[in-house]
């Protein structure tokens, strides 16, 4: 079993829901008392978000390519980066070691193919869905992407930070996410990314029509198969 490095704590609510989906799925494979052979480096996320709101990103490389270091020099053979957002930071992440960054972009943009979708929506923070990181690999892949409008994409990243990063879930906000999906189906999605990591606390699949692409969930289990792999 290959050993697994997160770099969690961008919110902890997610990545305990990183943790408890790769020993599941562990368990699931393996049976008995088997469990994940993992390693946390857990940041801060209030130093993360401060740097976020200032738009500093040669600072969060730096921040996220020590937390990396330290999950190589501990041994992990891959590192997940439990956030979709800070997936910017990937390329000098890369730079500075020598184990593979398992891209969450990537293994959703394989999952959405599988569905055999060509047109879908994303929903994250301001940073997912305005910036090209995240959109590039899935056109990439041949995927259409569509994000909601100016208004509603504050409304998507206010309810992120001020709300579900602080264990926050509040009804009317599951009713506003469920308005501008509803919009986003109706502007020809069809399937929905929730392209940040806390967004699966507050929409499930049963809430939608459309497909839903839980990207925690793909993130973590493609990381048990890879550790699980003998590749």
């Amino acid at each position: 079993m290959k050993k697994i490095g997160l770099i969690g704590g961008m919110s902890w609510e997610s990545t305990l829901l990183y943790y408890e989906l790769i020993n599941k799925k562990v368990k699931a494979i393996l049976g008995g008392l088997h469990s994940s052979n993992c390693v946390i480096e857990s940041v801060d996320f209030a130093e993360i978000a401060a740097l976020q709101a200032i738009d500093d990103w040669d600072a969060l490389d730096e921040l996220m390519k020590t937390r990396a270091r330290a999950l190589e020099s501990s041994g992990a053979e891959m590192i997940l980066i439990c956030a979709n957002t800070m997936h910017l930071c990937v390329t000098a992440i890369e730079e500075s070691i020598d184990i593979p960054v398992l891209h969450i972009a990537k293994v959703t943009a394989d999952e959405i193919k599988k569905s055999q979708l060509d047109k879908v929506a994303l929903l994250g923070t301001r940073f997912t869905m305005e910036r090209d990181f995240y959109k590039d690999i899935l056109k990439d892949h041949q995927i259409d992407v569509i994000v909601p409008e100016q208004n509603d994409r504050k409304l998507v990243n206010d309810i992120i930070y001020k709300e579900l990063v602080r264990g926050v879930l509040k009804p009317e906000s599951k009713e506003i996410y469920l308005g501008v999906i509803e919009d986003l189906r109706k502007r020809g999605a069809q399937g929905v990314i929730l392209g940040c990591t806390e967004i699966p606390l507050l929409i499930y699949p049963e809430d939608v029509e459309l497909p839903i692409f839980n990207t925690t969930k793909i993130h973590a289990e493609k990381a048990v198969e890879l550790s699980l792999s003998n590749g």
